[in-house]
């Protein structure tokens, strides 16, 4: 997933001298690997971080969701210097141990999630107490439908090569408006939208700090945990991921916060699963057939076992099993 060392970034004139100006050398400059972002990364001497992004009209919603979360005392790095002109980012410099590190360290998952659940306590809290203009934009129905779209435009005719008379476009789409439905129900709060493993880094003194947060939403308030409990790193298994949901549910109560009993809200955690996953399944093959990364591919089956396993856990999704089991990465082997 990340590149080698010879399609690592060159850096451009105009980055060369926003970096003097800053008093920084550009040939001390270490590239950083990318992934799945049209984003470049450079590592200064000096503990920090350049990021140089190919249309600099996306660094303004990335400012202004920093300027959101540092005022509400949310963790990220800290901006040094700006240059929109040239889409050119100078940061703190948090650096290169994440969550995925920590656990693949033998770190206890537990422990991490305790860690954790704060800083999405306070999302959620924080949609409380600061109103900004212009507010985040919205996670609403038509963004969310947008989103199920991928699953059968990518994974069943893209990747499945599925004609479009084949596809049962009916109960598709009475899934998307279920699961559209339960998320516009949900308390709407401020949302990450990519929070997991690999966006969560972690200072030497062991605080947690997010990343990649430009894409931050006003949507449904169990998005980031169902994000971060249904990695693709790692299946948890029920039992353990039903012990955190509580966790984290007694934890936003324990804040004075209104939460529903603990099988309607674990059932609001799944919904928003459920439509992660599938969207995650449809943007997985966008990049592997529009964007030649093939290696998300050998994520599918972790997604697609998640997608059965929610199915079969509630009886109204129930019904849709046997017609997704068919399209089983499993069973078109």
């Amino acid at each position: 997933m990340s590149q080698s060392s010879s399609d690592l970034p060159a850096i451009s004139p105009s980055a060369e001298r926003f970096l003097r100006a800053q008093g920084i050398v550009p040939a001390l400059l270490r590239a950083i690997p990318g992934d799945a972002s049209t984003r470049r990364y450079w590592r200064t001497p000096c503990g920090q971080v350049l990021a140089q992004v190919p249309d600099s009209a996306e660094l303004l919603p990335f400012l202004r969701v920093q300027r959101r979360f540092t005022a509400a005392a949310l963790p990220v790095p800290q901006i040094v210097a700006v240059s929109l002109r040239h889409g050119l980012l100078l940061q703190e410099d948090i650096g290169t141990c994440d969550l995925k590190a920590a656990l693949d360290a033998g770190e206890s998952a537990d422990a991490v999630f305790t860690a954790v659940f704060p800083i999405l306590q306070g999302l959620a809290m924080a949609a409380r107490k600061h109103h900004f203009r212009p507010p985040l934009p919205a996670y609403d129905a038509e963004r969310l439908g947008q989103e199920l779209a991928l699953f059968p435009d990518w994974y069943l005719r893209r990747h499945l090569a599925l004609a479009p008379a084949a596809i049962p476009w009916h109960p598709l789409g009475e899934l998307s408006r279920q699961l559209v439905a339960a998320a516009q129900s949900q308390p709407q709060v401020w949302v990450h939208r990519d929070f997991h493993a690999r966006n969560l880094l972690l200072r030497p003194a062991g605080a947690v700090v997010m990343i990649d947060f430009q894409d931050a939403v006003l949507g449904p308030w169990t998005y980031d945990l169902a994000s971060l409990l249904w990695d693709r790193y790692w299946d948890w298994g029920r039992e353990r991921r039903n012990g955190w949901i509580e966790a984290y549910r007694q934890g936003l109560g324990a804040l004075g916060v209104a939460v529903p009993e603990a099988e309607s809200f674990r059932d609001q955690v799944e919904a928003m699963a459920l439509q992660r996953n599938l969207k995650i399944l449809g943007i997985f093959c966008r990049l592997a057939y529009r964007d030649g990364k093939g290696e998300y591919l050998d994520f599918l089956p972790r997604f697609w076992g998640y997608v059965e396993d929610l199915l079969a856990g509630q009886a109204d999704w129930r019904p849709y099993l046997p017609l997704f089991q068919a399209w089983s990465p499993c069973a078109r082997r």
